[in-house]
């Protein structure tokens, strides 16, 4: 079963209006984008704009209105197969390294088509306020909040695909920026509790809460900058083997990666890094970007012998970072809002952990392997989206999206 307390407290017209919130926002997210750059795809883990606005639509027509509304029609039965992402039990699905194939139906059609299943939804909500179509609205609220992240971080890199370097909006999701020395905080050792209880929209990955034990470690204050990424690179870091797990070396000598996603230089040899504000001069104190796990770990297996104040530095477990991110949510104000921070954690299943019953059992639990846990939120995420108990996860190459680190080491 789905979550349902974290609504019950809402009127319908309260949780109309956080349904329509969430709605405006997708939509306002392609205001600055032409038909053109909704249509494109740059690579197959990256989906087009148009088919994100399609998918999430896709999810209230057959997630919330064919189970519940009376006298149920699909607006095109072709949607069905067309804008499934991962749901077998659903049905087939277009390929995904082919959604931007899909240049019918149009973007025009597909706004027709969410201002229609919108408008039915709402209508749903008003007239069927039950606790078990209350927490579908908020997961599908949840689910469209992480496709708005998608959406911003594969326009993102669209558009880094295009010599022109186009701005998708200056100064809209820039990283902050912060000068603050580095230094080792005590972690939170021992047997400490992880996990979601209570009321609130959590994830099924997220549960059940349960002891995990940390060894005695510290954690870094802040996030690693470009400024420490850099000398990683100047002193052969993407060069020298050592550093890396068999399988990260691999990954490098086959990509030819020398540097974080999205670095590069002009004319005058000067670094620069591009981002949705534009092709701008890498700032040296903002957190490192779009690196991958290989690339983390490798980075803190460097910094540990080569980087003055970093010794014995390591990644942390989603543990430490989550019993870190209870206590220090004063004393580091970079968890949360700048980027998502790799952890040496495996997603695995928590002990106990069950899946949703019914069609959305699919949403996490089949995708517990070979996948690495992050934690944190970047600048992309949505607001009202985060929380120390979220449990992101991608696979050990995988760096399109906006992904940092934060360090730790064992002792004090």
């Amino acid at each position: 079963m789905l979550n349902k307390t974290s609504f019950q407290s809402l009127s319908a017209d309260e949780l109309l209006e956080q349904f329509h919130l969430s709605r405006k926002y997708s939509t306002d997210l392609t205001l600055n984008l032409s038909a053109e750059d909704c249509q494109a795809q740059s690579m197959e883990d990256a989906s087009p704009a148009k088919w994100h606005l399609a998918h999430v639509t896709w999810f209230y027509e057959v997630m919330v209105l064919k189970p519940f509304e009376a006298n149920f029609t699909y607006w095109n039965s072709e949607f069905a197969f067309l804008f499934n992402s991962y749901y077998n039990g659903i049905g087939d699905k277009h390929p995904r390294s082919k959604r931007g194939l899909l240049t019918r139906p149009s973007l025009v059609e597909v706004l027709e088509w969410r201002k229609n299943i919108e408008d039915r939804v709402a209508k749903l909500i008003k007239e069927q306020f039950s606790t078990e179509l209350l927490s579908l609205i908020e997961l599908g609220i949840n689910h469209e909040q992480q496709h708005q992240e998608l959406l911003l971080t594969d326009i993102h890199h669209l558009f880094s695909n295009n010599s022109l370097f186009p701005a998708y909006a200056p100064q809209s999701h820039s990283i902050s920026s912060s000068e603050k020395p580095f230094q080792w905080m005590k972690g939170v050792s021992g047997l400490v509790e992880a996990g979601f209880e209570g009321n609130g929209f959590h994830f099924d990955n997220e549960g059940p809460k349960h002891h995990a034990l940390n060894q005695t470690h510290s954690i870094g204050n802040r996030l690693v900058s470009n400024a420490e990424w850099l000398q990683f690179i100047e002193d052969g870091g993407y060069q020298n083997f050592h550093w890396w797990l068999d399988a990260g070396w691999a990954w490098l000598e086959i990509e030819k990666i020398s540097a974080p996603l999205y670095w590069n230089k002009d004319a005058q040899n000067q670094l620069l890094r591009f981002s949705l504000d534009g092709n701008l001069p890498l700032d040296m104190h903002a957190p490192v970007s779009n690196i991958s796990y290989f690339e983390a770990d490798a980075f803190s297996r460097w910094a540990s012998q080569n980087l003055a104040g970093f010794a014995g530095a390591r990644l942390p477990t989603e543990f430490e970072w989550e019993a870190f991110a209870k206590t220090n949510t004063e004393g580091s104000n970079d968890l949360f809002g700048k980027v998502w921070q790799w952890t040496s954690s495996n997603y695995n299943p928590y002990p106990g952990y069950q899946p949703w019953g019914g069609i959305a059992g699919e949403y996490n639990g089949k995708f517990m392997v070979n996948q690495m846990v992050l934690r944190g939120s970047s600048a992309y995420t949505p607001a009202g989206h985060s929380r120390v108990t979220y449990r992101n996860f991608f696979p050990t190459h995988a760096r399109w999206q906006m992904t940092g680190l934060r360090l730790a080491k064992d002792g004090i």
